[in-house]
């Protein structure tokens, strides 16, 4: 693969921002960076996270191109800007999906010669921007990496040593199917489950009334609609199977309550109670 020394990153907010700041701290790469409102590049830039800006005229000098932006969007840029591309490039995505992004980037690569391979960094903030980056925001975190029938296996290894150089604490290789089944289990049913839970007249109210519990549920409610949305359309089939789960479960509770059947809602809560026991959480 193409020997990288300059890295671009396309896209400066939580995630972007902070793997910008993880690079710059943990490696000599030489950092390039574009970001939509120029003050926040400014600002990378003052803060070391970033060396220089990101052009159409310059970006042929990436080596490796990180795309911090929304899926539907990467497609979409990528294929605008692909022509500028040097061959051989390795470009990354960091979107909460993977089977969209895998399905769609793969023949805009091979139409312009550079390589991607899906990845999705674990970890984030109920607060995004680059405000909120942080170099640390990686450490011990899980690194997903998806490939792509034009990835090869010595491009994985070297993501793998890549995440684990800039503070990952687990790599993980899967196929962009598995990725977004577990994913809509792991990350996108507890974000509906905490929206919809805010959405209690009663959350106004809840001051005084509230310790732990409320913020575990309630913490990922403040989340970006406009990304969540997109995230939760485009795994619909995955998604809505836990959903569909996750109520069947809620309803089976809801009936003993309100039947006062103590025993059958025992037996529920036990269910639930020895999972966590056989998972030693």
């Amino acid at each position: 693969m193409t020997e990288i020394k300059n890295i671009a990153v396309i896209g400066l907010g939580l995630i972007g921002g902070s793997l910008a700041k993880a690079i710059a701290e943990h490696t000599d790469y030489h950092i390039s960076a574009r970001n939509r409102t120029r003050a926040t590049l400014l600002q990378a830039i003052e803060d070391g996270a970033v060396h220089e800006e990101l052009t159409d005229d310059n970006i042929g000098q990436a080596d490796m191109i990180i795309l911090g932006l929304y899926p539907e969007e990467a497609v979409e840029y990528m294929e605008s800007i692909g022509s500028r591309v040097k061959k051989g490039a390795l470009v990354i995505d960091v979107s909460g999906i993977k089977r969209y992004i895998c399905r769609n980037m793969p023949p805009i690569a091979e139409k312009y010669g550079f390589v991607f391979v899906g990845t999705h960094p674990m970890a984030g903030k109920e607060k995004g921007g680059y405000a909120n980056s942080e170099a640390a925001l990686f450490k011990g975190a899980s690194f997903i990496i998806t490939p792509t029938d034009g990835s090869s296996a010595g491009q994985v290894e070297w993501l793998k040593d890549f995440a684990a150089q800039i503070g990952f604490g687990m790599q993980v290789v899967c196929s962009p199917e598995e990725h977004d089944r577990m994913i809509a289990f792991t990350s996108q049913l507890p974000h509906v489950l905490a929206n919809a839970y805010v959405q209690s007249p009663q959350c106004l109210h809840h001051r005084g009334f509230s310790a732990g519990s409320y913020r575990d549920v309630s913490r990922v409610a403040r989340l970006n609609e406009h990304l969540w949305a997109e995230l939760f359309l485009q795994n619909s089939d995955a998604l809505t199977q836990e959903l569909d789960l996750l109520i069947r479960n809620i309803t089976e509770m809801c009936d003993a309550i309100k039947a006062g059947d103590r025993e059958t809602l025992e037996t529920i809560l036990g269910r639930g109670r020895m999972v966590k026991e056989e998972l030693g959480e």
